[in-house]
């Protein structure tokens, strides 16, 4: 049964760690869901762990509208929430909701997350006035690092931090569910974690935030780009996926794959009815 959006608020009262990982296809998110995780974010981190970009930017609504029903078809219990890419909702709020609307409808996403508050609030109630639910992203926000500064922990300095929690409180007013904390210091995320009433779900924020989340490939090992801090990686998959390749590449080359219980055989007299034919 589809976790109800509604638990991750009674999982911050009752301090219940919200557990969620960025995914994006149908076995992967079969495998978060056999493992009990709440959330798949099919996040535009895709761009770069899955599509080979430098940057998250590049993402198309049409790439992530694919991933997310892929994944979608896998998390039978886990929220499945849709980041909207860049460029699909920063202009105008009926191209927010228009873009989410296609995430509900031909994804089967359960909700959409955004980056950044300020303006994102006008697009966060005009998503949410269209009955999709919204999760926001706060901290480090991969779709605006250049003005950011780079990929660079935010809310170091008093001002900044409380930058961040006047946007916290801004986003929760127009109507959020949640927040992503990202790369933002451990003392400042506890802080919008008790200011707020709304779950946060830290990547590099430290543990006071309600829940935690981790991008598939940096954890399995899959993604070979530089990996940030906060990464910890629980295997080593594509090491052995490279392995199991080598191995079966130097199998074709010496002849050892296939062997006779990897082939077909037919019946000796259909063998030689065939000869017959053929001579």
């Amino acid at each position: 049964m589809k976790l109800p959006l509604t638990e991750l608020a009674v999982m911050k009262r009752e301090s219940r760690p919200i557990v969620m990982v960025t995914a994006y296809d149908y076995p992967t998110a079969r495998l978060a869901d056999a493992a009990g995780i709440d959330i798949v974010l099919v996040g535009d981190s895709a761009a770069m762990t899955v599509l080979g970009n430098d940057s998250t930017v590049p993402a198309t609504m049409d790439e992530m509208l694919m991933l997310a029903r892929a994944a979608a078809r896998g998390a039978k219990r886990p929220l499945v929430i849709g980041d909207m890419p860049f460029g699909s909702y920063q202009v105008t709020d009926e191209d927010a909701v228009r873009n989410a609307i296609r995430f509900v409808k031909e994804a089967g996403s359960d909700a959409v997350k955004l980056e950044g508050a300020g303006p994102a609030c006008d697009r966060v109630r005009a998503i949410v006035g269209a009955g999709i639910p919204v999760m926001g992203h706060l901290g480090l926000t991969p779709q605006s690092a250049t003005m950011l500064g780079g990929y660079r922990a935010q809310g170091r300095t008093a001002s900044e931090a409380q930058r961040l929690l006047d946007d916290a409180h801004g986003l929760e007013e127009a109507g959020c569910f949640a927040l992503v904390l990202e790369a933002v210091p451990a003392p400042v995320a506890e802080r919008i974690t008790a200011a707020v009433g709304i779950p946060t779900i830290g990547i590099g924020s430290g543990r006071a935030c309600d829940g935690q989340v981790l991008v598939l490939h940096d954890l399995l090992g899959l993604y070979e780009g530089r990996a940030a801090r906060f990464v910890k990686r629980y295997a080593e998959i594509g090491a052995a996926v490279q392995d199991a390749l080598e191995r079966f590449a130097a199998d074709v080359r010496e002849g050892a794959f296939p062997g006779d219980e990897h082939t077909y055989s037919i019946p000796d007299d259909e063998l030689a009815r065939l000869d017959d034919r053929s001579a």
